[in-house]
């Protein structure tokens, strides 16, 4: 619609009358004009195509009988064509076109049809709603346009934002071993030492979570898929969450397990995301002394099997109401509540579309506020007698001392990581800017390159670029230490000649144990 002294207004738009007959050309474009219209014409099917191609009308007035191709060929290439495809067609003919050609016209894709002789009001107000429908549907295609670009820098605000954050968590996390080499003076400081650890994870937990959702909302998550043991990976995840939340709540948390192995085709680390939410959820919305328990079961529904996962807590419980909108993007069933008791109401998103992607299923259940609730997560069983499980042989590693470089801009998080390496025995170098480390690292030609991406003068991708160009870097073993951590930006940083991408702050034991491993066997023979 456009506007013109207060008043509103239809959007006048062009449009191409096509008919090989003069007379009815005629007559149509006539009507046309005379309500007020831009008229353009062709007289056969092919000058049509030309003009839609040249011109782009908003609407075609098409007759159905042509001289070379007919109007039902005309649409469909018309509808074909991305570039033409939201012209809006008005097929019409003479009486004696059947019924079924006026259905075969419409299921190619022509939005009307009017059979002749028509009146020409009749003619002007189905034009006239073709244009409304034509500029509702340009609108709507800019209004998305606008989304996505949003989306987009949105997207880019995250990445830079998460590094921003991973920076000085990286610090942190690497800080806290060193002073847990020496036993805490009094309770006040164990008890600080504790609220350290567990918030650096809760922080790197919220930083995750928070580019995630970006990711899994479209579509960019790729799964590794492998033979994956629930028991196992349950017990570590219920482990984890005593150790660093329903134990200092002083919540009970109970496991209760089938004797039998249950195996399920999935991610690891997605699985285990998908139960540390849910756990997390349920200890966050139970008071101190409140109960969790986690079962795990086989089960079968017609026929199909699958793993049956329910984590019931007796706390706060959901209303009828919040439930069919609990898994949504930032839904919460209480704002006060919920930003009382923490969190960004994305936690159960992740986990719904995670649960989608191993093909199964999530369900959330209450009988209201005070009563408590209950997750179930379905997973399509692993059938094992199909499936050869295959061992996974790890060979014994040799445990010396290496000399690691540190290429890194954060002063702190350099410090930090060089300190904890060498409290592991290692020899550290260290650079602040990309183009000191890529000389420093030739020089030194140590066992290990740490390298964040994000540094100044050239990047982290730049710098092993060089590296790998000159001969004495062609056997290096580097890592990338860094805050940018979506699989696009894993991918990059691989194909330029990474041999690992890890994303900070990365868990302590985690890294020591790439150290401990060193670089795979063939490592030195890359080309």
């Amino acid at each position: 619609m456009q506007k013109n002294n207060g008043r509103a207004r239809e959007h006048v738009g062009k449009l191409l009358n096509v008919n090989d007959n003069e007379v009815a050309r005629y007559l149509g474009t006539t009507m046309l004009r005379r309500a007020g219209l831009d008229v353009i014409e062709a007289a056969s099917g092919m000058d049509a195509l030309e003009m839609v191609h040249r011109e782009l009308p908003d609407v075609v007035v098409l007759d159905v009988k042509l001289p070379d191709i007919d109007g039902f060929e005309v649409c469909r290439r018309i509808k074909a064509n991305p570039r033409t495809a939201g012209v809006k067609i008005l097929h019409t003919s003479a009486t004696f076109v059947s019924l079924d050609k006026k259905v075969q016209g419409l299921d190619i894709g022509a939005d009307g049809y009017l059979t002749q002789p028509f009146e020409a009001t009749e003619l002007v107000a189905t034009v006239r709603s073709l244009l409304r429908l034509a500029q509702a549907e340009r609108e709507l295609r800019a209004r998305a346009d606008r989304l996505a670009e949003a989306d987009r820098r949105k997207d880019e605000f995250l990445a830079m934002l998460a590094h921003e954050l991973r920076n000085p968590l990286a610090a942190i996390t690497a800080s806290l071993p060193m002073l847990e080499q020496r036993d805490a003076v009094n309770q006040g400081e164990r008890r600080a030492r504790e609220v350290l650890r567990r918030q650096t994870v809760h922080l790197a937990r919220l930083v995750d979570d928070l580019l995630d959702v970006s990711r899994v909302t479209q579509g960019k998550i790729e799964l590794r898929l492998e033979p994956v043991d629930l028991k196992s990976l349950l017990a570590r995840v219920v482990l984890t969450t005593r150790e660093r939340g329903t134990n200092p709540r002083g919540q009970t948390l109970a496991l209760a397990l089938p004797d039998a192995p249950i195996q399920v085709r999935g991610d690891v680390t997605r699985l285990e995301q998908i139960f540390t939410n849910l756990l997390d959820n349920a200890s966050k919305y139970t008071d101190v002394g409140g109960h969790i328990r986690v079962s795990l079961e086989p089960a079968s529904v017609g026929g199909a099997r699958f793993a049956r996962i329910t984590v019931r807590d007796d706390g706060v419980g959901i209303a009828a109401d919040a439930l069919p909108m609990i898994f949504g993007l930032f839904a919460q069933a209480s704002v006060t509540l919920a930003r009382s008791r923490g969190g960004l109401g994305i936690g159960l998103t992740l986990v719904r579309t995670l649960v989608e992607l191993h093909d199964g299923e999530v369900e959330a259940r209450s009988e209201g506020i005070g009563h408590g609730a209950e997750f179930e997560v379905r997973l399509p069983l692993l059938d094992l007698a199909e499936t050869g499980e295959r061992a996974s042989l790890r060979g014994l590693t040799e445990l010396r001392r290496r000399r690691i470089c540190i290429v890194e801009d954060n002063v702190d998080a350099q410090q930090a990581l060089g300190d904890l390496c060498e409290m592991w025995g290692h020899e550290v170098h260290a650079a602040s800017d990309g183009i000191v480390g890529v000389g420093k690292v030739l020089e030194l030609l140590p066992d290990v390159t740490l390298i964040d991406i994000g540094l100044p003068g050239i990047d982290g991708f730049e710098v092993v670029r060089r590296l790998r160009a000159d001969p004495r870097g062609k056997g290096l073993w580097l890592v990338a230490l860094t805050g940018y951590g979506s699989p696009e930006q894993r991918t990059t940083a691989l194909s330029v000649g990474f041999d690992v991408h890890l994303v900070k702050p990365v868990e302590v034991h985690k890294l020591q144990e790439l150290l401990d491993a060193g670089p795979p066997p063939m490592r030195a023979s890359r080309p």
